[in-house]
């Protein structure tokens, strides 16, 4: 297996480019993907892009009964909807094992889901619910999935990182925040985490033929600020005092694409374990230049042996490794 570079392609498209653009010309029909998170904000935009390409999509959800009517609202009443808290591991289990009874294949899978600078919680074994719910959920979902990922003989797997993963690398001797808890270092840390899961996935799981994409999808005005204040966003430059968002914030399609062009785009055969973002495979930082907290993704988070680490922790803590 080579290393894909971690360097622009030239796509055609950019920060403005829909899902619905990206898909353009593809052909899903007879694919099946799940899309973790998919029934708001870009989730559900993700959903939409995937279902009209012809794929059959799954939505696991931790609230099934919302799921439904907002995806009934978007006339979306194909898509399945099951129940999975990412936070819960006999949950994650339990949706899992569901899947793989079905027999199917599962061609794309895109771990969506995610929550945001969340006050300071605990689950699972006293995990620090972003690293959790964010990290661990999807690690232990996406292992436990993996005969149906093989199956599909050319499956990807896209894991939503972001910019946040500048706030913080992975925090080996205190990954739960014992003391001192900082819902921007936790956040970013989730989101480094997110990354390094690609990057790791997709060294063990190319001989296989799944490939695995780290996505930045841009700054969108979603439920996933829901636990940030106003005046905490007036006063990141987010949004005015009156609520207006900063025009740099894309359309919840927008953000939709990159992971819906990296779960699909033949631009890609043969690539993967990459950061991403409008698009494009994401160039490395530019350290000290004007764009650098918002552009580019940073090294740690690309960095393999930090990923085979961060893999070998999670399946000590989780008990789950599809490789073992």
């Amino acid at each position: 297996m080579t290393t894909t570079p971690q360097h622009r392609l030239a796509t055609g498209f950019s920060a403005a480019s829909t899902a619905t653009e990206v898909l353009e010309g593809i052909d899903l029909s007879g694919k099946t993907a799940i899309v973790t998170g998919g029934y708001s904000g870009l989730g559900i935009e993700t959903v939409a892009a995937l279902a009209a390409a012809g794929a059959q999509v799954i939505v696991p959800a931790r609230r099934p009964e919302v799921a439904w009517a907002a995806l009934d609202a978007r006339g979306l009443a194909a898509v399945e909807v099951e129940t999975l808290d990412l936070a819960d591991l006999v949950s994650v289990r339990a949706f899992a094992e569901r899947f793989l009874a079905t027999g199917r294949s599962l061609d794309i899978l895109i771990n969506n889901a995610a929550i945001m600078a969340s006050p300071e919680a605990r689950v699972g074994d006293g995990w620090e619910s972003q690293f959790a719910t964010n990290h661990l959920g999807h690690y232990v979902l996406t292992n436990l999935l993996w005969p149906a990922l093989v199956a599909a003989e050319g499956a990807r797997v896209v894991a939503l990182s972001s910019t946040g993963h500048k706030l913080s690398g992975i925090r080996f001797d205190d990954p739960n925040f014992t003391s001192g808890y900082d819902k921007w270092q936790a956040y970013g840390q989730a989101k480094t985490a997110n990354s390094l899961f690609a990057v790791q996935l997709d060294a063990r799981g190319a001989d296989f033929g799944v490939r695995a994409f780290a996505v930045h999808p841009g700054g969108i005005m979603t439920e996933l600020q829901r636990h940030l204040p106003r005046e905490e966003m007036v006063a990141s430059g987010w949004m005015t005092e009156d609520g207006v968002v900063n025009a740099q914030f894309k359309s919840a399609e927008q953000g939709a694409a990159t992971s819906t062009w990296a779960a699909t785009s033949p631009m890609l055969d043969g690539m993967g374990g990459v950061y991403c973002e409008d698009c494009d495979i994401a160039e490395p930082t530019e350290v000290g230049s004007a764009t650098a907290r918002i552009r580019g993704v940073n090294p740690h988070a690309v960095d393999p042996d930090a990923a085979a680490r961060l893999w070998a922790f999670s399946a000590e803590l989780t008990g789950v490794n599809a490789f073992a």
